[in-house]
C-alpha cells in the first residue's frame, strides 16, 4: 500500500490554528467547493489537507495548480481509515478537524469552535460542527433545510442570507465531521480503526476510542454550521459489515453507545459515567452469542 502513497507539502507556514483533514474519492467539483468555502469564509489560519483516493477525475492536477495545500495521492482507494491516519505526519496545528469533501463552511463556523476551545482547560474533548442538510435522515443533530442535493442545484447566495436563522441549540453526542480534536487526543486513542475500512461505523468507533480514554466532553455547537449536500462518496461504496464489526469489538451496539452513552442529540451536558453501561454491554455479549450461533 505505501508505496502507492506519495506526499507534497505545499503549506508555506510552521503552524496553523486548525488543521483540516479531507479525504476525496474522485469529487472534484464538491472538493473545490468545499475548498473555496474554507477559503472565503474562515478567519483563523487554516491548514488544508487533502487525501486523495485515485484522483483520475482531474483532482490531482487541480491541487498541483492550486499551490497552498498539503495533500497526499493514494493510486488506489485506500478508504477513510488509512486516509485520515497517513495524514497526520502532515499536521502543523494542534487541532485537527476532519472534514467530508461534500461539506460548505458557513461563515464563523471556525471562530465558534476556537471560542469553545478557548473556553476550556483541558484536551479532552470532540467538538462538532451543525450539520445542515438538504433531506431528514433521522439525526437529530442535522438542521433540515434544502439549499441543493447537488453542485449544480447549490443556492450558495441563498445559503449565505439565510444561515443566521438556522443556528440551533449546542447538543450532546460530537462523532460526525465536521469533527475536531486535539492531535495529542488522537495519538492516545491511535487514529482511525484500519478494521472499520473502508470507513463504515469508523465515526462511532473514534467516539468509543476517546470514551475509553475518558473523553466525556462530546459538543456540538449549533452556531458553527455547515451545509452537508450528503454522503456523495458513501454512496458509491458497497457497504461494511460496520455496525456487526462495533458490536463484536465494544460488546455494545452502536445505537446503544450513542443513545444511552453520549446522548446524541440531546441538549449538551459533560457527560457522567453511565450506570446502566454494564447491563447495557451484557445485552450485547448476548447479541454477539445469538449472532455467531446464527453463522454456524
Amino acid at each position: 500500500m505505501l508505496e502507492n502513497i506519495t506526499k507534497h507539502h505545499n503549506s508555506s507556514k510552521a503552524d496553523y490554528r486548525f488543521s483540516i483533514l479531507i479525504p476525496t474519492w474522485n469529487n472534484l467539483d464538491y472538493l473545490k467547493l468545499c475548498i473555496s468555502s474554507i477559503k472565503r469564509n474562515s478567519s483563523l489560519d487554516i491548514q488544508l489537507i487533502v487525501i486523495v483516493n485515485e484522483g483520475n477525475d482531474g483532482t490531482v492536477e487541480w491541487l498541483k495548480e492550486q499551490g497552498d495545500i498539503d495533500f497526499i495521492i493514494s493510486k488506489e482507494n485506500i478508504g477513510i481509515c488509512y486516509a485520515l491516519n497517513i495524514s497526520r505526519s502532515l499536521i502543523k496545528s494542534d487541532y485537527m478537524v476532519y472534514m467530508n469533501d461534500d461539506m460548505y463552511v458557513l461563515p464563523n463556523w471556525d471562530t465558534e469552535l476556537d471560542k469553545e476551545i478557548t473556553n476550556m482547560s483541558h484536551k479532552s474533548f470532540m467538538l462538532s460542527s451543525t450539520m445542515i442538510e438538504p433531506f431528514d435522515t433521522g439525526n437529530p443533530c442535522v438542521v433540515v433545510k434544502n439549499y441543493g442535493e447537488t453542485v449544480d442545484e447549490f443556492d450558495e447566495q441563498k445559503l449565505l442570507k439565510e444561515y443566521h436563522a438556522l443556528t440551533t441549540q449546542d447538543w450532546n453526542g460530537s462523532t460526525w465531521p465536521p469533527n475536531l480534536i486535539h492531535r495529542d487526543l488522537w495519538d492516545l486513542v491511535g487514529g482511525m480503526s484500519i478494521e472499520f475500512s473502508p470507513g463504515m461505523y469508523s465515526d462511532p468507533d473514534l467516539s468509543r476510542k476517546l470514551y475509553e480514554a475518558g473523553v466525556r466532553h462530546f459538543k456540538g455547537l449549533g452556531k458553527s454550521l455547515v451545509y452537508h449536500f450528503g454522503s456523495k462518496s458513501t454512496k458509491k461504496l458497497k457497504k461494511s459489515r460496520g455496525r456487526e464489526l462495533f458490536l463484536f469489538k465494544w460488546g455494545i451496539t452502536s445505537n446503544v453507545f450513542m443513545n444511552k452513552i453520549i446522548h446524541v442529540g440531546e441538549p449538551f451536558r459533560i457527560l457522567k459515567d453511565s450506570t446502566s453501561i454494564r447491563l447495557d454491554i451484557l445485552i450485547g455479549k448476548v447479541k454477539m452469542l445469538f449472532t455467531s450461533n446464527k453463522r454456524r
